[in-house]
């Protein structure tokens, strides 16, 4: 049974797509650069009824557009961890992240187990390399408006209309901006490790991960890990969701190494044992940015 969290903010940050009081256990999404809470809405849709998801909504765009946007990641994950906390351990959660979204999730793990002691049960990073792995030519936050607007064609997942609009392209450049601003100026600090399994999505074609960075994400989790690569560029995810839903659904109660056998049109690339950009709006295999918070009508039992 799900329970409230209790945080005035809460309804601020998170949305649930599809409220499942009944469920026994929970996602928290984290979205990536540019990205809003809509863009997990299908897979809440294919994981409900019996995982409910919870989506994050970073200040900053939509609704949230008249509230300063983080630019740093470690202030936001902060403030995620602030309004997860109250309630932490209530009920299994798992984290799921992709890109920028990865790392807020994981920093986000690393606070709550500091504080809680008790992490989420499994970590699933997507399309992003490990924490530790740096690179100091990633510069996007310094572009020109044409350079950053012609990377958001160059990796796909945006709906043509979005930038063929100047006014709706006008209103998401500088959330953008701000989120690249966070993540490319992000280094990892050094402390303990999670302990969650680590789960490691990438496509096939994205350049911004290489098998290498991928398979480093071991060195920050006590947890097993495992690197599943599927046909696609950065925003593999949208063509791949109901096999995402599915490793999602095998690896929970195992863990990350235990499953070894990836899913239909994936790829496993192995577990390492013990030790081992989008915009708002742009959902996973569809489009929306609607949902309650997750203490809106329905969504919590009195």
């Amino acid at each position: 049974m799900t329970v409230p969290v209790d945080h005035p903010d809460t309804d601020r940050w998170l949305r649930a797509f599809h409220p499942s009081p009944a469920a026994a256990v929970r996602l928290v999404c984290f979205p990536h650069a540019g990205g809003s809470a809509g863009y997990f809405r299908r897979l809440s849709e294919l994981l409900h009824p019996g995982v409910e998801v919870w989506a994050v909504q970073y200040p900053g765009r939509l609704e949230r557009r008249g509230e300063a946007q983080f630019t740093e990641i470690e202030p936001l994950a902060d403030a995620v961890t602030a309004v997860l906390e109250p309630s932490w351990g209530e009920e299994p959660t798992a984290f799921f992240g992709h890109s920028m979204g990865a790392v807020v999730a994981y920093e986000t793990a690393r606070r709550l187990t500091a504080s809680t002691g008790t992490g989420p049960t499994a970590l699933f990073a997507s399309g992003r390399r490990a924490p530790s792995a740096v690179r100091e030519t990633e510069r996007l936050h310094l572009a020109a408006d044409d350079e950053l607007t012609a990377e958001i064609v160059r990796q796909g997942g945006t709906p043509p209309e979005l930038l063929a609009e100047p006014d709706l392209l006008a209103m998401i450049l500088p959330t953008l901006r701000g989120d690249y601003r966070a993540i490319e100026r992000y280094r990892h600090r050094p402390g303990p490790r999670i302990t969650a399994p680590v789960t490691v999505l990438t496509g096939a074609g994205d350049d911004k991960v290489t098998p290498e960075e991928a398979r480093a994400w071991h060195h920050h989790t006590d947890g097993p890990t495992e690197v599943l690569t599927f046909e696609g560029g950065h925003f593999f995810l949208a063509d791949h969701a109901e096999r995402i839903a599915e490793v999602i659904r095998t690896r929970w109660d195992g863990g990350a190494g235990r499953e070894a056998r990836p899913p239909a049109g994936g790829t496993g690339a192995g577990g390492t044992g013990a030790r081992g950009s989008g915009t708002e709006g742009t959902g996973i295999g569809g489009t929306g940015t609607g949902g309650t918070g997750v203490r809106g009508a329905g969504a919590r039992p009195a």
